[in-house]
Formats: structure tokens, sequence, C-alpha cells
């Protein structure tokens, strides 16, 4: 059976090999979101793949997937988690196994019109990792602060962005413009 050490020499070498290729520049993401007919439920699509997101049976849906603050700290864990995989295999830390929980909170009621004092986001991330690793307090310490560092998510969350959005009228049954 294969362990996350045996990963991580994997992930090593692909990082190796990464840094030697020729620099790509950024990579374009793109997350396609569409409703889905009765159920309301969101199907996103991101490359080949697809994920639903849905409401609870209180607000009208099915709970047939998470909703989209849960997505969020699944996203940030997703992110943290993979970021400590890159930065212990490219110090050469072993790890025997890693998990991340992540907790925030969301009230819909900011959503109700004259609610201004409830923030309309979700709020007080906060994230624990549970590692089981040889290495010492000092090197997980070293570890964790340069996953904070350079960790994608995280830093989006931590930092404002510029979002820019457009609505586009198309006719019913028509695919939206790519």
């Amino acid at each position: 059976m294969s362990t996350l050490r045996d990963y991580l020499s994997q992930k090593r070498t692909a990082l190796l090999a990464r840094r030697e290729s020729p620099e790509r520049g950024p990579v374009p993401l793109h997350a396609h979101v569409t409703a889905e007919g009765r159920s309301g439920v969101r199907r996103i699509r991101i490359r080949d793949f697809q994920i639903l997101s849905d409401s609870g049976p209180d607000f009208a849906g099915y709970d047939l997937g998470p909703g989209s603050p849960e997505l969020q700290a699944g996203v940030l864990g997703s992110c943290v988690t993979h970021i400590f995989l890159i930065k212990a295999a490219e110090s050469g830390i072993p790890l025997d196994s890693l998990e991340v929980d992540v907790r925030a909170e969301y009230d819909p009621a900011a959503q109700r019109p004259g609610e201004n004092g409830i923030p309309v986001y979700p709020q007080n991330f906060r994230y624990e990792v549970l590692i089981d690793s040889p290495a010492s307090d000092e090197e997980l310490a070293r570890l964790h602060a340069e996953v904070e560092r350079v960790c994608p998510i995280l830093n989006l969350i931590r930092h404002a962005q510029d979002i820019s959005g457009s609505v586009v009228r198309v006719h019913a049954g028509s695919a939206l413009p790519a």
C-alpha cells in the first residue's frame, strides 16, 4: 500500500520537473454554472468535472449538494491541504497523515431587506491542520508559515479583490456566450 510519504516523494519529483520547464505565465481559470430547471440546483462545470450546489429544503432546495458558502470552506481546506503537501515535498518534511478542518459562519438573514448590520458573506474562517509527522515542532511551524505565505485561496480570502460582473440578455433555450 502506498503511503503519504511515497506521494510526497512523487510530488517532489513533479515539482522539480515543473521548475525546469519553461515559464507558462498565468493559468486561466474558468467555471460555468447553470441553474437546473425545476430543482434550481446549480451545476458547476470546471474543465471535465461537475459539482452540484444546492440549498436545503428550508430554502426551496433538495439538499443535493453543498451550498456556495460551504463550498468556499471546502475550497479553502482543499487549497491549504494541497499547499501543505507541496511545501512538505519541497522541503523534504515527511508526513504520515494530513487533514485540514475548516470552519466559518454565514448568516442568511443578511439577505433580508433592512439587515445592514449582518455581513452578507461567510466570515470568521479558521482552520485546524492535523498532522502526523516525525518532523520537529520548529520544522512544522516553518512549514505552516510558508503555507500561509503562498496559499492562493487563503490569501484570496484574506485580501480584497476587484471583481467585475456584467449581465448579457439571451433568449430562453440559447447558450450563454463563451
